[in-house]
């Protein structure tokens, strides 16, 4: 299982990078046209910074302010974390839940993208038709060792352009990973004892990136 966590987020921050770029672009590019146009650059970036491949914390904390959320929709994707909870939590809980939620994934990015190296990635055949606005890019990381990687993302069209709302690694969607934590620790202590699991866990993620 921690193996499988890790090579998630690795994935995960491997696909994700592919959405940074030009916010212009996003509201005008197809949804593929935009990973595709954009995740060449960003490897190369996560392949060649010399401070990245040195492990810098901050290097690549910098990386994913810049280049991923702007991106990506925190709310629409904590709100489906946390499913039927979500409408029953006050706006500042939502608010705090988000917060930390979005914490939660910097790290969890932030911890990866130091291992990208050799990866490539394979783009197919889009399932969906012009006019869509919620739409899903495939691909598969292929690797220098070992089987291609699916790699799947879910996007849906706002006023501000694309934005990426999950993340499917193996058959697993992130949304629906989290959910079941989410779920079990609001029954345990409610929304807030979601909200402190979240912060404490930050806080420790925090700390090790100090060092």
């Amino acid at each position: 299982m921690k193996k499988f966590k890790q090579l998630f987020a690795a994935v995960v921050t491997l696909g994700v990078l592919s959405f940074a770029g030009n916010v212009v672009a996003a509201e005008v590019e197809a949804p593929e046209t935009l990973v595709k146009r954009i995740s060449q650059e960003v490897l190369d970036i996560a392949k060649s910074d010399k401070a990245i491949q040195g492990g810098s914390q901050q290097r690549v904390l910098q990386v994913v302010e810049e280049k991923i959320l702007p991106f990506v929709d925190f709310q629409k994707m904590t709100a489906l974390a946390a499913g039927r909870f979500w409408r029953t939590a006050t706006p500042e809980q939502q608010q705090l839940l988000t917060t930390q939620f979005r914490s939660l994934l910097v790290y969890t990015y932030s911890g990866a993208i130091s291992q990208v190296r050799d990866q490539k990635v394979e783009f197919l055949p889009m399932r969906s038709m012009p006019a869509d606005t919620d739409v899903e890019v495939r691909s598969r990381v292929l690797q220098s060792r070992g089987e291609p990687i699916q790699l799947n993302y879910r996007l849906e069209k706002t006023d501000a352009g694309w934005r990426i709302y999950d993340v499917n690694v193996l058959g697993a969607w992130l949304v629906e990973t989290y959910k079941s934590t989410f779920a079990a620790e609001i029954r345990r202590g409610g929304i807030d004892g979601l909200i402190k699991a979240l912060t404490d866990k930050n806080k420790s993620l925090a700390a090790k990136s100090a060092s």
